[in-house]
């Protein structure tokens, strides 16, 4: 009994972590401008974030041609 117990509440636990990690909002923004640690931004759909959200960002990364 124990055993179904304590398989029943890691499931949970694994279930709820997965939903708190889906939850995430991705949103399209334009850097407008950049002084010392503050960065100003445009963003879309910007009514999906609030005061104080956490974020995390990551830069559009522009392929080289190489070769002959």
């Amino acid at each position: 009994m124990k055993k179904r117990l304590a398989t029943a509440a890691l499931a949970l636990v694994f279930a709820l972590s997965v939903a708190g990690v889906s939850m995430a909002a991705k949103v399209d923004c334009t850097v407008k401008s950049v002084e010392g640690d503050t960065v100003t931004m445009t963003c879309e759909d910007a009514g999906k974030m609030k005061a104080d959200d956490k974020v995390k960002v990551t830069t559009s990364k522009a392929g080289g041609v190489e070769g002959c």
